[in-house]
């Protein structure tokens, strides 16, 4: 995306719950601290790994995938 007025690239970014939640949590609590924000980064990154992981444990229920045994050789 470009900014018309200098011409530099601006970032967009999708409305994400753990965005905004970061983003109030730092307006709310006036957080300035680089070390605090990079906590909320990874906070979201790791909410997001997770709602990933329900939902390819849901696909994969859905498909029918059925979950193999291991061979073992019967003496």
């Amino acid at each position: 995306m470009e900014d018309k007025a200098t011409g530099n690239e601006t970032a967009h970014h999708e409305t994400c719950l753990c965005r905004e939640l970061g983003a109030h949590l730092t307006e709310m609590f006036g957080i300035k601290s680089e070390e605090a924000k990079e906590h909320l980064r990874n906070a979201r990154v790791e909410m997001l790994k997770a709602v990933r992981s329900i939902i390819d444990e849901r696909i994969e229920h859905i498909s029918g995938a059925q979950h193999k045994g291991t061979k073992l050789t019967v003496e």
